[in-house]
């Protein structure tokens, strides 16, 4: 099992983050403009993991390299199944300086555009108190 993964299911936030480069650049699924920065992944990457209920690996695929690792995920947001997969790349240091995801369906995509929406304001003053320490 992936470091990334298992560190992930369990709710270790501390082994996430230390896992983030620090120029990692998350592409958020319902938001156009990625987000650079570890700080504002790791509270995004919280955030997401008070939004999401019933969240579980399915399937990992690793590249040839093993720089680059598909996580396909379910998890519900309220009542809406979602299906989505965490494309990562590693950088030479092993870090993740590429996080990307997607999801289906449009429901469920727009259910958690809702539900973070919601948690931003906290988000962002997460990762100005993290940029600040």
């Amino acid at each position: 099992m992936h470091p990334f993964r298992k560190a992930v299911e369990a709710v270790d936030h501390a082994a996430i983050e230390a896992l983030l480069a620090e120029n990692v650049v998350f592409t958020s699924p319902v938001a156009f403009k990625p987000y650079p920065g570890k700080a504002i992944t790791a509270s995004i990457l919280r955030g997401v993991s008070r939004v999401f209920t019933d969240f579980h690996y399915v399937r990992e695929i690793a590249g040839a390299d093993g720089r680059d690792h598909a996580l396909v995920f379910k998890a519900k947001v309220g009542d809406r199944e979602i299906n989505g997969c965490d494309f990562l790349h590693f950088d030479e240091d092993g870090k993740i300086d590429d996080f990307m995801v997607m999801v289906r369906p449009m429901s469920a995509a727009q259910a958690l555009a809702a539900a973070m929406g919601a948690e931003f304001e906290r988000i962002t003053r997460e990762a100005t108190e993290a940029m600040g320490a």
